[in-house]
């Protein structure tokens, strides 16, 4: 089909062209709020590729204009093609393959369709709700689960915990729940600022409490120091000390008040679980000096697999030496490990990028509401990154997802930001001519 027939067909059957248009970003919600949850493959899977076969659909019949050109394109690109690349030296080529191919290929393909099927505020604060009940109906089943069905003590169990080979979720085990968590109460901070509906107000703190619950009760350090590190920084950056006062109350309060006082009992308080991190990576470490500059291969399964740990472990001193080694702890440990310094490096360029991006936002936006979501976006990322610093987050897909998400909401925000500024300096310009006239 040449250009003028393609013209031809798409003005024929443009009332299916809008549909379409409207059901792809139906079918990347449901992906995104499915994944957290077991047995949703099919969903998941039916869901992203059938969003990505329609919106290929959109593309070549020139129904829609897409967006490539970010200032995330190149880096995400690079550090694609460098993770590809590794498939040559891999110690796994099946796995550097399939996980290249599987996740890090869908995750940017995710990304370009999140840019172009969520382009206004609206339909950014629609992706905002998408993950605030993904998160809310996650935390609330697996509540329910854990402390109803299987019948587990609260202040015994934590959730999420591993129980008879069983975890809440193979896509977000216990300790990776405050990346979906956090992200969902800062969003709905953020939603609530902005809508003046009662009702509305009303599913955001129920929404709010049961995800700040859920989070407390999988008794995660790591998602504790987050929230209180990324709160801190959200009411300081927005002047509102007394409501950072109040936050410390309420966790507080969570803590010593919610069945999950153990977190704070003289064991938990020794670090012994994060000492036992610190020697898994300790290993890992030892493993990175055999494969400095290019890493083992980016597939995930390549390090618990294909190495020999026993060896490694050897090499170390006794009192340094963990009890078991199941994957690195620390998703920038990870990334060395897996693509060598040099995807290390790619890597933290994507994060330098997508900083600046959010810096650039909340400096020159002049709607405040654009300006605030960049704020949020950026200390939902700082939390997400206090927890990927013990945790390899990048392991399971929800987890790994969100990453992806806030690129792309803040490449939304500031292509908004971007558009404000262009309308603004058009309208001025055309008042200035009419000055004249």
């Amino acid at each position: 089909m040449n250009r003028q027939a393609l013209s031809l067909f798409t003005e024929k059957h443009e009332k299916l062209f809008k549909i379409l248009n409207h059901v792809v970003p139906v079918m990347i919600g449901i992906f995104i709020f499915c994944t957290p949850f077991p047995y949703t493959t099919a969903v998941t899977n039916i869901s992203f590729y059938g969003a990505i076969l329609l919106a290929l659909f959109l593309l070549i019949f020139g129904f829609r204009k897409f967006t490539f050109q970010t200032p995330l394109t190149y880096p995400l690109i690079v550090f694609f093609l460098w993770s590809a690349l590794s498939i040559v030296w891999a110690l796994n080529v099946e796995n550097t393959l399939s996980d290249v191919r599987g996740h890090l290929l869908n995750y940017i393909f995710l990304y370009f369709l999140l840019i172009n099927f969520f382009r206004t505020k609206r339909q950014l604060d629609i992706l905002a709700w998408v993950i605030v009940l993904s998160a809310t109906f996650f935390s609330v089943g697996g509540m329910i689960y854990y402390y109803v069905i299987l019948n587990n003590p609260v202040d015994l169990t934590r959730l999420g915990q591993v129980i008879n080979s069983i975890n809440i979720s193979s896509e977000l085990p216990g300790n990776m729940i405050g990346t979906l968590n956090i992200t969902a109460i800062l969003f709905c901070l953020y939603l609530f600022r902005y809508t003046s509906n009662r009702h509305q107000q009303v599913v955001i703190i129920l929404c709010a409490s049961a995800c700040f619950v859920a989070m407390i009760l999988t008794q995660s350090r790591g998602t504790l120091i987050a929230i209180i590190v990324a709160m801190s920084g959200l009411f300081l950056l927005m002047g509102r000390k007394k409501l950072f006062a109040v936050f410390l109350i309420i966790v507080i309060a969570g803590v010593f008040f919610l069945p999950v006082k153990n977190m704070l009992d003289k064991n938990r308080l020794n670090f012994i679980s994060f000492d036992e991190r610190l020697k898994i990576n300790y290993v890992t470490y030892e493993v990175w000096k055999d494969y400095p500059l290019m890493g083992i291969g980016f597939g995930m399964r390549t390090f618990d697999d294909n190495i020999n740990k026993e060896a490694y472990v050897k090499k170390i001193p006794e009192k340094n030496r963990p009890v078991t080694i199941n994957t690195t702890h620390s998703w920038l440990l990870d990334i060395t490990l897996r693509l060598g310094l040099i995807g290390l490096i790619l890597f933290l360029l994507i994060i330098f990028v997508f900083i600046k991006m959010c810096i650039k936002v909340i400096r020159r936006a002049r709607d405040e509401s654009i300006r605030h979501w960049g704020i949020y976006v950026l200390i939902a990322f700082a939390a997400y990154f206090i927890i990927g610093l013990a945790e390899p987050v990048f392991l399971f897909t929800a987890s790994a997802l969100i990453f992806y998400i806030f690129l792309a909401m803040i490449t939304i925000l500031s292509r908004l930001s971007q558009e404000e500024q262009i309308a603004k300096a058009q309208s001025g310009e055309n008042r200035s001519v009419s000055d004249i006239r």
